[in-house]
């Protein structure tokens, strides 16, 4: 299991709590500090399900207004993605097959409990 985590949210520590709980033990990638590549973006996509990157953007940031992406196609919110991961919701959990956008972090049980 890997965990998309950011140490200074609430969620993502969440996630890591509910886990610890079940006794997993994921790989954590602090994905500020090692950002993921477009294509490992376009990866989590199909894993979540979507095709739509506009799923995992957090529109509350100041990059996403100061870029102009309020209404962007699928390409720029990629790049915008993979060059300002800031920009990436968090935490995402992916466990082979399937991925969880884990918010809130109990949604983490989705990929737990099948």
């Amino acid at each position: 299991m890997i965990v998309w985590h950011n140490p200074r949210c609430s969620k993502s520590r969440g996630v890591l709590q509910v886990l610890a709980e079940a006794g997993v033990t994921p790989d954590v990638v602090r994905y500020l500090d090692t950002p993921p590549t477009r294509a490992e973006i376009e990866d989590v996509l199909r894993l979540l399900g979507t095709d739509d990157p506009a799923a995992i953007v957090r529109t509350g940031e100041a990059a996403y207004r100061e870029l102009g992406l309020a209404g962007a196609d699928r390409d720029t919110l990629l790049d915008a993605l993979a060059a300002h991961p800031s920009l990436i919701e968090r935490p995402i959990v992916v466990d082979g097959d399937r991925a969880v956008l884990a918010r809130p972090p109990e949604r983490v049980h989705e990929l737990l409990d099948r």
